[in-house]
């Protein structure tokens, strides 16, 4: 049998994407975080800030500064971020620790806002999770692994809808795989199924 060159067995024996199997702090990032389940409002928001901050970026990069992203945006609870002014702005640009982007940060601000009108409604958690699809991939290599979905296209043209900017299809996609909507872990990976939202 020819080995899988996207799934790499480490010194523990489990087997993992190539993305994750180098790098220590993604390594233990998809051993725990990636691909579980997140349901609370805080947690979706923070995923969905995080999210957009990493458009054109690695999301080492991110996840290397999410300790100075939470500082900077008060632990990403969103009513605090939603009380954000443009001096928060000028100070969050001048904030070196973080993505130092200006869209992206008013973009969370926004975000924030539009994620404490949405409780009137369902709440966050409840509108991502709602576009839920009735199957999930089953990768075998990393490039079966979808870019985005419908589902993932009408969850950001939903989210749009609400006022939430930097959530385009790609984005979304991503967060659904990251807070288990979707399980796209490879087939041959030791965390396939591990969500117990989908069978392996």
């Amino acid at each position: 049998m020819t080995p899988d060159p996207d799934v790499v067995v480490g010194d523990d024996g489990l087997a993992r994407p190539a993305w994750a199997a180098a790098d220590p702090l993604l390594r233990g990032y998809y051993d725990t975080e990636w691909g579980m389940p997140v349901t609370d409002e805080h947690g979706v928001y923070e995923r969905v800030s995080l999210e957009g901050f990493q458009a054109g970026l690695s999301w080492a990069t991110i996840l290397r500064k999410r300790p100075a992203f939470r500082a900077a945006f008060a632990d990403f609870v969103p009513d605090k971020v939603a009380g954000y002014t443009e001096t928060d702005v000028e100070r969050l640009m001048a904030d070196a620790g973080i993505v130092r982007n200006r869209k992206k940060i008013e973009a969370t601000v926004a975000n924030a806002r539009a994620t404490v009108a949405l409780r009137q409604e369902m709440g966050l958690a409840e509108l991502v999770w709602s576009f839920r699809p009735e199957d999930t991939p089953r990768p075998v290599r990393f490039d079966e692994i979808p870019t985005k979905s419908a589902e993932s296209i009408a969850l950001s043209k939903e989210l749009r809808r609400r006022g939430f900017a930097f959530v385009g299809p790609t984005t979304m996609y991503a967060l659904m795989e990251a807070i288990g909507v979707v399980d796209t872990h490879l087939l041959g990976s030791h965390r396939r199924g591990s969500s117990g939202i989908w069978a392996a």
